[in-house]
């Protein structure tokens, strides 16, 4: 059914919602997201929305899972497209098989350029903004009949410097070209959106506006998506989460508080549904909904008979309600799954709740950044401002040495500030990149340290963590061929690799279905939570975005030019090394086995 309907249809008096998902990175988390999905329809939302990233690269997920969230599931799914660097035709080629899904609803976007692109370059001319995209599915009679949503932006929109008022404009426009509903970029800043919502329909737009709505999962997570989406946070916010930002569950739960009265509040404002963006997780959601009075509304069966005619009706129930219904109840409700959080009881509801580090679980419907509505964390003014323009590998080195000490607050490679954390480690992170050997990620051992420690606490109070020692970095094959042969020769079992370049090569000495959980921490009455876990699966993953990062940090400068050649270079010629020790209980054991030994690596 079209969401609009929908929409016309529902019970004036309950909030509906959607729930957004997105496609995971690997195959077994988008196993595990389908079944997630499953428990979560129980919860009756009105519809669900798969999202499409930049330059669609994940188009094909994409649709799979929404044809399958719409054919199996049976929930109405909103199919988010957009129509950045998509080749002509490939924009027909979705819509046609979004219709053979029976997907009849669609989120049109402009969406943002893929990493690296200074300006947008639409590759298909009929699509220059987001309402070319509108009133192309509009006035196509093969697509005329979807219905249409697009986005808006309360907090001004990431990546233009136009003010409120050309927003506005540019929102009527959209509708005016024949969009159904309006979804929002999420927001924290009520009465900002309460204020803005008037503005828009003072515009004269009255189409239904859908307020996106993210519950807090941790404190880090927070911070990466506002910044991805120019979030205004308030400073009460701020006030409030700082305290308790070593306390995952604290702030999880914070995160619910919040979500519950944002939503009361824009109620009583005259909205009458919200979008969550879920980042796949689940429970969270869960709990705000029931706060709301919203997730005990599928009934019980018990003690029911089942009778072609339903008499008394209190007490007899039809074969096919009866069907239909325990169908939902069973997909509702939570059970273990044996391959998620391998080696651990977890229910599966919540046992990656607390993900920590770039990595996480790559079994995990979570597993993978999110890049809501196509955004992207690669910008030029960053490029411009902070990575100057490197010519030679010494300009490389530079660069990555100026991060470290915190004289430029990002690298392509990481789109935060240097971590407190990292500061622990941090002679040795200096040592490896002056000799050229570029580091992108780490971590110090630590072996039982409290949750709520400032820098490397996580997860509830009242528990321990724990971290193996780990370093990746950028070097040449040459390099890698030392690291393999000192590994070989002096590990002793203690060491694990990973290594792999941009033509596809993979060298390690990690068996087949191995798992290094680097990060672990117990908490009081609960199982041993696995947070940061190594293997093959992840590493590939990460290689083959960090090897991407290369290439779209190569295509700010012109084809030909020095900078543009030595990125290009890099990218064909460096290797991404990931080292492992697994003892804990030594913090220097991984240097000594880099810079001491028979034959010291530097």
């Amino acid at each position: 059914m079209k969401f609009i309907d929908k929409i016309s249809r529902h019970d004036k008096r309950r909030l509906f919602y959607v729930f957004e998902f997105f496609p995971p990175k690997t195959d077994q988390g988008f196993e595990n997201l389908v079944a997630r999905i499953g428990r979560m329809v129980g919860l009756d939302p009105l519809a669900v929305s798969i999202t499409w990233g930049a330059g669609g690269t994940t188009k094909e997920r994409t649709l799979d899972l929404a044809g399958l969230t719409q054919l199996e599931y049976g929930v109405d799914t909103i199919l988010h497209l957009t129509c950045t660097n998509m080749v002509q035709g490939t924009v027909d080629a979705a819509l046609r098989e979004a219709k053979e899904r029976g997907i009849e609803n669609i989120l049109a976007l402009r969406g943002d350029p893929p990493r690296g692109k200074e300006h947008w370059e639409p590759t298909d001319p009929r699509f220059q903004h987001g309402v070319d995209l509108v009133r192309y599915i509009r006035t196509t009679p093969e697509f005329a009949h979807f219905c249409i949503g697009v986005a808006a932006y309360p907090d001004g929109h990431p990546d233009r410097d136009t003010d409120e008022d050309a927003e506005l404009e540019y929102l009527k426009q959209k509708v005016d070209a024949g969009a159904d509903f309006i979804v929002t970029q999420l927001f924290y800043d009520v009465h900002n959106f309460l204020r803005w919502y008037g503005k828009v329909r003072a515009k004269g737009i009255e189409v239904p506006v859908v307020p996106g709505i993210m519950p807090i999962q941790t404190y880090a997570s927070f911070l990466r998506m506002t910044k991805l989406c120019a979030t205004r946070v308030p400073s009460s916010l701020m006030q409030d989460l700082v305290p308790i930002r070593h306390d995952d569950q604290k702030v999880k739960d914070y995160g619910v508080k919040l979500a519950v009265d944002m939503i009361r509040q824009i109620q009583r404002g005259g909205i009458e549904g919200v979008h969550f963006c879920t980042l796949n997780l689940e429970r969270s959601v869960a709990r705000v909904l029931e706060a709301l009075g919203l997730a005990g509304n599928i009934p019980t069966l018990a003690n029911r008979l089942i009778a072609d005619i339903p008499t008394p009706p209190e007490r007899t129930v039809t074969p096919h309600t009866a069907a239909d219904r325990a169908t939902k109840e069973l997909a509702s409700a939570p059970h273990p799954e044996p391959d998620a959080g391998k080696g651990e009881i977890n229910n599966a509801v919540d046992w990656d709740d607390f993900p920590n580090g770039r990595f996480g679980d790559f079994k995990s419907p979570a597993y993978g950044e999110i890049d809501r509505w196509g955004s992207s964390a690669l910008q030029t003014k960053a490029a411009q401002s902070h990575w100057g323009n490197p010519r030679t590998l010494e300009d490389l080195t530079n660069m990555f040495l100026r991060y470290l000490h915190s004289k430029i607050p990002t690298t392509p490679f990481s789109p935060t500030p240097l971590s407190p954390e990292s500061l622990m480690i941090f002679p040795h992170l200096e040592k490896l990149t002056r000799r050229g050997w570029w580091t992108v990620g780490s971590q110090p051992a630590i072996n039982g340290v409290p949750s709520t420690d400032d820098v490397v606490g996580w997860g509830p109070k009242g528990g321990y963590v724990y971290q193996k020692c780990f370093v990746e970095f950028f070097v040449e094959q040459k390099d890698v061929e030392r690291i393999v042969k000192k590994v070989d020769e002096e590990g002793n079992g203690w060491v694990n690799y990973f290594a792999g370049n941009a033509k596809g090569k993979l060298l390690t000495n990690v068996p087949e279905g191995g798992r290094n959980a680097v990060t672990w921490g117990v908490f009081p009455g609960q199982e041993i939570a696995q947070t940061t876990i190594i293997e093959k699966e992840s590493f590939l993953s990460w290689k083959e975005e960090a090897f991407s990062i290369w290439s779209d940090w190569a295509s700010f400068y012109p084809p030909g030019s020095p900078e543009r050649t030595l990125l290009d270079n890099v990218r064909d010629q460096r290797w991404l090394v990931s080292l492992v020790h697994h003892d804990y209980m030594d913090p220097s054991a991984l240097w000594m086995f880099l810079f001491k030994g028979a034959n010291p690596l530097l």
